[in-house]
């Protein structure tokens, strides 16, 4: 049977992408209920601190927030490709195969001292911006002569092992962890300005290796690995009495250092260390609120810059200084994605305030890098969420959001470096198709303090 398609690198670090490439659509149980929406309207000190450091001006006290978040996503893959019969002629081989990770907890935690009559407020914040886990179990009905009852329709040659050409058991972990030291001062009365640097440390464990190229004994099992990032964000708010709010921020590419991952070949030999550098994309920002005795509204839009970012700029394959594909991928070829985030809350009940959010995100995978990302299995472009608070007394509020996002499935073809000619850059295998799927729920419980004058 024909070797089949891909570095390993392809897929992995396409997992990766499933939520790093996707920036989380909110910060804590009540900035995600929004939507996401918070760049103009500051409910709480996560949505405040992640989206735009200048609006904690607009709390008149200290207040503490802690939120966690059970993160599931539902992905799956299915590939097809035609194999030869034996008589001459082709049979078709194809298989879905779901995800088996399960739930993933994503904590966010911030704080913001200020006091009423003061011109400066501060914040601390530490979140889990981002974070994933794939497991696509091996397929076991495989088209070999000891199995008569091959079934060609539950075959998914993606998952094939790797001594039949495919990659075997795909399991990864990955997740980023951000420390933002926030200062912000009302420049005027309606306008202020705020300033944050941020620390990051990222977390990666991969089987096989994606950024290894294939040796005869085919791709090494990677150990978890580590990185520290940093970068920085600014922002500028600004309220006016009437209730209407605007604001506007920017927060830069985080840098990382590379990950050195050390790791094994299948039959217990050391491999080399592998060195992979991903940054995490910019993001700017800007909102407009408006807020009434009743009810607040938010709406927020994003721009996530992909095509400037380590790790995601480069596409196609890696051509080695003899002039043939080394098997490894060069990057991913995302495109930039917008997000428009609205939000609305119902404050009728005064100790009961009801939210309700819309997020829409566009797809940065074309059809051409949809196989370069077949881990990362779709993006969520459309997501709704609901949540409400409870205030136990002047102090202290509990806070609890559902999420659902719908992903729009991707589909493109197989491909492989062998396959690479003047004609066919990216080696596309003919006949064949890989289309991606996702669906995501998210449940948020949060905790909120406020203490101080």
């Amino acid at each position: 049977m024909k070797k089949l398609f891909v570095s390993i690198f392809t897929i992995f670090t396409a997992a990766l992408l499933a939520q790093t490439g996707h920036v989380l659509q909110g910060a804590g149980a009540v900035n995600f209920s929004m939507g996401g929406a918070g760049t103009a309207l500051p409910l709480d000190p996560n949505g405040a601190l992640q989206w735009n450091p200048a609006s904690i001006t607009a709390f008149d006290r200290n207040e503490l927030a802690l939120s966690v978040a059970y993160f599931t996503a539902a992905p799956s893959v299915n590939a097809k490709m035609t194999q030869p019969d034996g008589q001459g002629g082709t049979f078709e081989i194809k298989g879905t195969t779901d995800d088996e990770l399960g739930a993933s907890p994503l904590p966010t935690l911030g704080a913001i001292f200020t006091k009423a009559d003061s011109k400066f407020a501060f914040g601390v914040s530490a979140f889990g911006i981002s974070g994933f886990g794939v497991d696509y179990p091996a397929t076991t009905e495989l088209p070999t002569p000891d199995n008569p009852d091959f079934n060609p329709n539950a075959s998914n040659p993606l998952l094939y092992p790797q001594s039949m050409g495919g990659f075997g058991h795909l399991n990864s972990n990955y997740q980023l962890m951000q420390l933002g030291l926030t200062g912000a001062y009302e420049i005027t009365e309606g306008l202020s300005i705020g300033i944050a640097p941020t620390f990051n440390y990222s977390s990666l464990l991969i089987e096989p290796v994606p950024i290894a190229a294939p040796s005869e004994k085919g791709y090494p099992l990677g150990e978890k690995a580590s990185a520290l990032g940093i970068g920085a964000q600014a922002g500028l708010f600004f309220h006016l009495p009437t209730g209407i709010n605007f604001g506007v921020a920017y927060k830069s590419t985080q840098f990382f250092k590379e990950l050195e991952i050390e790791g094994k070949y299948a039959d217990g030999s050391a491999a080399p260390t592998s060195n992979f550098k991903m940054n995490y994309p910019a993001i700017f920002t800007a909102g407009a609120a408006y807020t009434h005795e009743k009810f607040d509204f938010a709406l927020d839009y994003r721009l996530i810059n992909y095509e400037k970012t380590d790790g995601f700029e480069k596409t196609g394959w890696v051509i080695g200084q003899n002039g043939f594909p080394t098997g490894a991928v060069a990057g991913f070829g995302w495109k930039n994605v917008t997000v428009v985030a609205a939000g609305l809350q119902l404050k009728m009940l005064e100790k009961l305030p009801i939210r309700l959010g819309y997020t829409y995100s566009s797809n940065p995978i074309t059809e051409d890098n949809v196989f370069f990302s077949s881990a990362a299995p779709a993006v969520i472009k459309h997501a709704v969420q609901a949540g409400l608070s409870y205030k136990l007394n002047s102090n202290f509020g509990i806070h609890l959001t559902y999420h659902r996002g719908f992903g729009e499935d991707v589909t493109g073809q197989l491909m492989t470096p062998t396959l690479i000619t003047a004609d066919n850059p990216l080696g596309k295998i003919p006949g064949s198709e890989i289309t991606s799927s996702m669906h995501t729920d998210v449940v948020l419980l949060g905790v909120s303090y406020g203490f101080g004058k």
